[in-house]
């Protein structure tokens, strides 16, 4: 029961950053070391668990797609996204150097962990620095304006799925790189049933093609893709930086002049509940054991 209530609460942490564009539910995933189970769980929606469904062996189906760790995931995700959502949008608006140096106090706090986790060579230090020039670059890229066709649609859910399993990289995000974004929110307000039936196939799609790569890479590669993996989340910090204007990295003090209040101590504050919070999520199953040896 505690392994599951564990899952959750890292569902409910992937879910408050899928509610950020620009932080991605997959980061925390990696940093909460769940990342490679997930893939697995994903990819193993293939032509065998096909063939136990349509055998009604839904126990064995069940198992076979790892069905209760993607339940407890998933409930914490939606619960935080329909939870959080409103609180996150009006911090966006109204108080969003707090928010960001948030978010920065959580990968901070990775860090350690994560570097830690890979058995370092030259070439892996290599795919370290790819990756975090690779985050970087994407972060830097200037949002586009479309008329989007049908396909677009199909397109867009297949690439930002991709993006938000990803690592470092926001699938919103993404979506606003490629002009989407306005037109997927506009089909989901408006309920534009054909338009979200070709952007969830899309994600799908997406989903199962890119889940498998992934746990290829991770099966046979596996420190290099995480070194490769690690630097995107490294490279994620300039796309989070508190203080941007015009999608730029500024000193507080040139945001204090040029965008609004610079919003220092309060992002000190929130840069270290970041922190905190990351170190507890980090330490579930050793609280969560040392709170069962209390009990007992």
């Amino acid at each position: 029961m505690k392994t599951y209530l564990q899952w959750i609460i890292k569902g409910l942490a992937m879910g408050a950053a899928d509610v950020v564009p620009g932080v991605s539910g997959g980061t925390l995933a990696f940093i909460l070391g769940i990342y490679e189970r997930l893939l697995a769980a994903i990819s193993s929606v293939n032509m065998a668990a096909v063939k136990l469904l349509l055998q009604g062996r839904f126990r064995a189906l069940w198992l076979h797609i790892d069905g209760t760790f993607l339940l407890c995931l998933f409930a914490g995700i939606l619960l935080s996204v329909f939870s959080l959502a409103n609180v996150i949008s009006y911090l966006l608006v109204h108080r969003p150097v707090p928010l960001w140096a948030f978010f920065n106090g959580l990968i901070l706090a990775s860090l350690p962990v994560l570097l830690r986790s890979v058995s370092w060579t030259a070439l892996r230090a290599l795919l370290f620095l790819v990756g975090i020039m690779f985050a970087v670059f994407i972060g830097m890229l200037a949002p586009v304006q479309l008329e989007p066709a049908a396909y677009m649609f199909f397109l867009a859910g297949a690439v930002a799925i991709c993006a938000m399993i990803l690592p470092g990289i926001s699938g919103s995000f993404i979506l606003l790189i490629l002009g989407m974004y306005g037109p997927v929110m506009l089909a989901v307000t408006e309920l534009q049933l054909g338009v979200i039936a070709l952007f969830a196939t899309g994600c799908i799609v997406g989903l199962l093609c890119f889940s498998r790569f992934l746990n290829w890479l991770l099966q046979h590669f596996h420190d290099a893709a995480l070194a490769l993996l690690t630097g995107v989340v490294v490279g994620a910090l300039y796309r989070i930086w508190p203080w941007q204007h015009n999608q730029q990295m500024i000193s507080p003090w040139h945001y204090q002049q040029q965008v609004a209040n610079a919003d220092i101590l309060p992002a000190v504050v929130a840069v270290v509940a970041g922190i905190v919070m990351m170190t507890l999520l980090l330490n579930l199953e050793r609280l969560f054991s040392g709170s069962s040896q209390g009990n007992g």
